[in-house]
Parts: structure tokens; C-alpha cells; sequence
């Protein structure tokens, strides 16, 4: 089950990358970006259907958002992408910025338990195919 691209997101994308937050840039350029601790390629401000998520791994299906100050409380419309996205298939992770910005271990380590569990699942789905 994959949800159509929205094109006409593809601008918004773009300047989402540029003008990102900091605890995006902070994760993308330390930790994300050219597979620095995991053989997985990362994608950012990624359009999966009519949404932009601020990470992806494609191969693992798991999606990394950032929660900035302004993101108080979930609104509906979380809710709403949120089920979306997990009704694609994906695994979503959230962060508090403060926590990107001033505990990145924290987040790596969680990060690194998330792609163990899934490369686990990816494995038993490949025996199960044999």
C-alpha cells in the first residue's frame, strides 16, 4: 500500500529543508546524514502522500519527527497524519526539540533500539518468504 506523491509539495519541501529547526539540523548533520551510525540511507522533509515528514528511512519504514516548541500538544490533525502514515506501513518516532538539541544520546539510543527491532522484523519477513 503506497500513497500517491504530492508534487506540488515538492517546493514547501525544499524550503523546509533550508530553513529547518535546530534540533533537525543538529540530528541530520550528526547523526542522519550519510549513514554516520547506521548502514541506512535517511531522507529529509520526505512527501509520503499530502504530507512532509522531517525523516525517513525508506527501507525500514520508520519515521523520525522533531517536535519543535511551538508543537505544544498533538491536534487532530496529527492524529490524523499520524494514523495515515502508520496505515502506510511506517513506524513513527517523535523527539522534543530540547531533547535533540540538549540530550542526543538519548536519541540516538532510541533511535538505534527502533532500527534493531525493525531490521529483526525485516529478517523474520524474509524467513517467512522462503
Amino acid at each position: 500500500m503506497s500513497a500517491q506523491y504530492n508534487k506540488q509539495l515538492k517546493p514547501l519541501a525544499r524550503n523546509l529543508r533550508k530553513i529547518g529547526t535546530k534540533g533537525e539540523a543538529l540530528l541530520w548533520r550528526d547523526v542522519l546524514k550519510a549513514k554516520q551510525y547506521w548502514p541506512y540511507q535517511f531522507n529529509r522533509q520526505f512527501i509520503i502522500g499530502d504530507y512532509i515528514v522531517d525523516f525517513i528511512c525508506r527501507k525500514l519504514h520508520l519515521i523520525i519527527e522533531i517536535d519543535g516548541s511551538s508543537h505544544v500538544a498533538k491536534s487532530e490533525e496529527d492524529y490524523e497524519r499520524q494514523n495515515f502514515l502508520e496505515n502506510q506501513g511506517y513506524v513513527m518516532m517523535r523527539f522534543p526539540e530540547s531533547l535533540v538539541v540538549y540530550r542526543m544520546d538519548e536519541v540516538i539510543t532510541d533511535i538505534d533500539y527502533a532500527i534493531q527491532c525493525l531490521e529483526q522484523k525485516l529478517e523474520e519477513k524474509k524467513l517467512n518468504q522462503t
